[in-house]
């Protein structure tokens, strides 16, 4: 019996480094593959590579963990492949943040400093009449229409910071700030459906102030006024954010509901 407990760990340790080596050669091709990338079936992985069944189901689990993939079971089986994006590294920072207690008073400073620049960089880009001002200026109709439902309001003009943030040039910046975003917007829909609960959500004339300045910026945007698009863009995140902190602001961070949130959305990848 003894010998036997001894030997499983001992038998154990091989299978998983040999996992491990064939979840990093997956985990390369997925990153380096293009969108339409698929996994072979197991059955194609173990002769590819020469190793076990356990081995192989051992490396897709080490994959689904990082959400890089999603093991499907039973007869219609397979592994679903997931390339990052701002959502999976929305909820893997989330976790970090959350660990960390980090509050959504931190966050919100953290987006203070950052996101603007965001406006400014869109403001810099010497094709924006083409390709930023036309997307920013649809979402602001949309929200247009939308200021008495007070959940869909807040959704669509979340979408308007998402859409300032995929328009910046730098990848890690773009990388980066979506991935707080995507954070902030979590808990700012959390706000807007607890109030709208409540009766309590801010008046129509309230949303469309909003518009307005979204409207606002846009046209700094399309002038190119580059200084002035990030100083109002900030200003307008200070006050919008300062409805949230006030009922959500000593909150920790919570990863799991930025989970719920994000994984499934289209991710929104602009140059």
């Amino acid at each position: 019996m003894t010998s036997a407990r001894r030997g499983r760990p001992a038998g154990r340790t091989p299978q998983l480094r040999i996992a491990e080596t064939v979840a990093a050669e997956l985990r390369s091709r997925i990153l380096a593959g293009d969108e339409d990338y698929r996994l072979p079936t197991q059955e194609q992985l173990v002769q590819d590579f020469g190793v076990s069944y356990p081995s192989i189901r051992e490396a897709l689990r080490i994959l689904e963990t990082e959400g890089l993939v999603t093991v499907r079971r039973g007869n219609v089986g397979g592994a679903e492949v997931h390339r990052p994006d701002e959502s999976s590294a929305a909820y893997h920072l989330g976790l970090a943040l959350q660990g960390a207690r980090v509050t959504l008073g931190d966050l919100a400073d953290g987006l203070r400093l950052l996101e603007p620049q965001c406006a400014r960089a869109c403001a810099e880009r010497a094709d924006r009449a083409e390709t930023v001002v036309p997307a920013l200026t649809a979402n602001a109709d949309a929200c247009a229409a939308l200021v008495e439902d007070g959940v869909a309001f807040t959704h669509t003009a979340r979408e308007f910071h998402d859409l300032i943030v995929s328009f910046t040039p730098n990848l890690t910046v773009r990388y980066v700030v979506s991935t707080l975003v995507a954070l902030w917007s979590t808990q700012e829909e959390a706000w807007a459906e607890a109030l709208t609960k409540r009766g309590e959500y801010p008046s129509a004339d309230e949303a469309s102030e909003v518009v307005r300045t979204h409207r606002r910026i846009v046209r700094e945007i399309a002038a190119g006024r580059a200084s002035e698009a990030e100083r109002l863009y900030r200003t307008h995140l200070t006050a919008t954010q300062a409805l949230v902190i006030d009922r959500f602001g000593d909150g920790v961070v919570n990863a799991a509901a930025s989970a719920r949130s994000t994984f499934g959305s289209t991710p929104r990848t602009r140059i």
